[in-house]
């Protein structure tokens, strides 16, 4: 009987799922000589070659992707056994998480305090950014879970909603004495986030000439421009309560019907145990809404 330790298979299977030596040293917390080392045992035990060299990059051999293909489905139940067993409080690794800026402030802080405390082992990467940019991370396997204005609808992503965000239009106090005129600038998200279309009919809905619509990227930055009465926004109605309630931003217009809504995503190839794990908690979320 050849000696293949479990540490072997683990190996074998995060290089399959991760795709180089150095991404799977980083998962498993250790470094590249380490994990070819390893290889090298197993090729010894085995007296077979399980990769070899194309271009730069390290490939399974047929024998090597036979291997795989058997041992992986072993591992991955053992792993999943282990991490059950133990309410998956000794779950070890990095998570790396994408999110749009509104979903970090109306529904991650709670996420992540939740994993601090049940999965003290695994490490969190949390990268904010727009939501076009998280589907190309999640599908290049750059990012295992991601937060994301839905709906989301790309082939290989499977998603679970996790609620929806009213929309308000707000003016800073000056401006909401006045109310609202038609030469008073206007800001939104840009074009590609659904913001952009609401901002366009509630103006063309409102006003037969309206200023032309200003464009910014960063939520909080918005908010800013609008609190120095630089114009008016449709904003994120989670993201303005504290400066609804001390009267800094008020309503300016009626509210939209249309709610925004989020969805968490994951790989729908997704093996990995552990982020099967905090993608069923996150189906689990319900962003409050309202006030």
């Amino acid at each position: 009987m050849k000696r293949i330790a479990i540490y072997h298979l683990e190996t074998l299977s995060w290089i399959a799922r991760l795709g180089t030596f150095q991404a799977a040293a980083e998962r498993l917390n250790t470094t590249q000589p380490a994990i070819s080392a390893r290889i090298r045992e197993i090729e010894e035990q085995l007296g077979i070659k399980l990769f070899q060299k194309n271009g730069r990059r390290m490939v399974l051999t047929s024998r090597g992707r036979l291997l795989v293909k058997h041992c992986e489905p072993l591992w991955e139940g053992l792993e999943e056994a282990l991490l059950e067993a133990s309410d998956y409080s000794g779950a070890k690794g990095t998570v790396r998480i994408g999110s749009g800026e509104i979903a970090a402030a109306s529904c991650l802080p709670g996420f992540i305090q939740e994993l601090e405390r049940d999965l003290p082992g695994v490490t969190l990467e949390i990268e904010i950014d727009l939501t076009a940019r998280m589907v190309q991370h999640l599908l290049a396997g750059t990012s295992d879970l991601v937060f994301l204005a839905g709906p989301i609808r790309a082939p290989g992503v499977q998603t679970a909603n996790v609620g929806s965000v009213g929309l308000m239009w707000v003016a800073s106090k000056a401006i909401g004495k006045a109310g609202y005129r038609e030469t008073i600038p206007a800001w939104s998200l840009p074009s590609h986030s659904p913001m952009f279309g609401i901002v366009v009919d509630t103006l063309r809905n409102i006003a037969r000439h309206h200023s032309p619509i200003n464009t910014c990227n960063n939520v909080r930055t918005l908010i800013e421009i609008v609190l120095c009465g630089r114009g008016v926004a449709l904003l994120p109605e989670t993201m303005i309560r504290r400066e609804l309630g001390e009267g800094s931003l008020v309503e300016i217009l009626p509210r939209p019907d249309r709610m925004i809504e989020f969805e968490a995503a994951i790989r729908k190839n997704e093996r990995d145990p552990i982020i099967l794990e905090l993608f069923r908690r996150a189906s689990q979320l319900q962003i409050d809404p309202h006030p």
